[in-house]
């Protein structure tokens, strides 16, 4: 098994077919899965083997490659029926990530604009526009980076949360790609993680990445936040965000609301790292995106002990809304966007960005 690099992200596609990284078995265990089903790829996405909104989209866009092969529709029209059904399955997997549906429409439009005759032939396009949307992801993630370095002028005292990191992308990751260009020109670049309760994303996936590509990074507990502003630790927040509203609410791994109002007590810039596809203009606000609550086990226990009482459950939510208010700037593929969001989000729609 080769190498893993931050340029080779989370989930790509080689000679053997589709390969996601088993993000869950991470620090302990290193492990590729090679999903071989619909059923399989679906899976991944739901119980966050693969996750991260660039990743799940990459992973759902190769998904109906899977499908397809799986299925090996004689027909065209078969086909596109069956990538139909496909697309629905893996839409339902994780509704707050916009990136997944926005990943899987566009291939499904690119495979049908070049009105495939054979089931083959829709193969190799549906193929092509998965293989075209990872390229594009680490190509515009390395600009992501670029717009980071900029925005951070002098600061290198980072504080993350979760992981938008190379894993959570096809290459180099959102959040991070400032720190690994920072870290490529020999800048001497620092990073705190946020544990990132309950999956601990920060602890066992950010600082495992950071520490591979020799960025030095300690891991902290999510509560920490506010005291470590206050002890001057801290020069600026970067997170990554799962959907942006048209007005710039950001839905992030939940904690991030938290993590904005001590960075706006101390006067610490906090940037929001993703690409365009993250900003949801048929989303006016935060207060309609949905915020998926996933299963209470993931609160009551740890490493499969359970640490509540008996008959206590627990209101678990995935991710939770920064107000558009409190973010600084948002870091992305085309540059850096500031206040007021609404105008600087609409400038940047009208010109067509995909």
């Amino acid at each position: 098994m080769r190498e893993w690099t931050a340029s080779q992200g989370g989930v790509w596609w080689d000679e053997d077919g589709l390969a996601l990284i088993e993000q869950t078995l991470l620090p302990e265990e290193y492990r590729v899965l090679r999903p071989r089903t619909l059923a399989e790829v679906a899976d991944a996405i739901s119980r966050l083997a693969v996750r991260g909104a660039p990743a799940i989209g990459i992973a759902a866009a190769y998904g109906l490659v899977v499908a397809l092969d799986e299925a090996a529709p004689s027909t065209a029209p078969e086909a596109g029926r069956l990538l139909d059904g496909a697309a629905e399955t893996l839409r339902r997997t994780r509704p707050t990530a916009v990136n997944l549906a926005w990943a899987l429409e566009r291939v499904l439009a690119e495979a049908g604009a070049h009105a495939p005759i054979s089931a083959a032939s829709y193969r190799a396009a549906v193929f092509g526009a998965a293989r075209e949307l990872a390229r594009e992801d680490r190509e515009l993630c390395r600009r992501i980076g670029l717009s980071g370095v900029e925005a951070l002028g002098s600061a290198r005292r980072i504080l993350t949360h979760c992981n938008a990191g190379a894993l959570a992308t096809g290459g180099y990751g959102t959040a991070t790609a400032p720190l690994y260009l920072l870290h490529e020109r020999g800048e001497a670049v620092s990073v705190l993680a946020d544990e990132t309760r309950p999956l601990l994303q920060g602890s066992r996936l950010t600082a495992w990445e950071l520490h591979r590509a020799g960025i030095p990074v300690r891991v902290t507990a999510d509560g920490a936040s506010g005291a470590l502003m206050a002890r001057g630790l801290v020069d600026a927040v970067i997170v990554g965000a799962d959907r942006i509203a048209e007005n710039g609410d950001t839905a992030n791994k939940i904690g991030t609301f938290n993590l904005a109002l001590a960075a706006a007590y101390h006067g610490i810039p906090i940037y929001v790292a993703a690409p365009f596809s993250t900003f949801d203009p048929k989303t006016p606000d935060g207060s309609a995106i949905p915020i998926e609550e996933r299963a209470p086990e993931e609160v009551l226990a740890f490493a499969g002990r359970r640490v509540a009482p008996e008959g206590v459950t627990s209101l678990n939510l995935a991710f939770d809304v920064t107000p558009h208010a409190l973010v600084t700037a948002f870091l992305t593929d085309q540059g850096v966007l500031r206040p007021p969001y609404p105008a600087s989000i609409a400038r940047l729609s009208r010109q067509g960005v995909s």
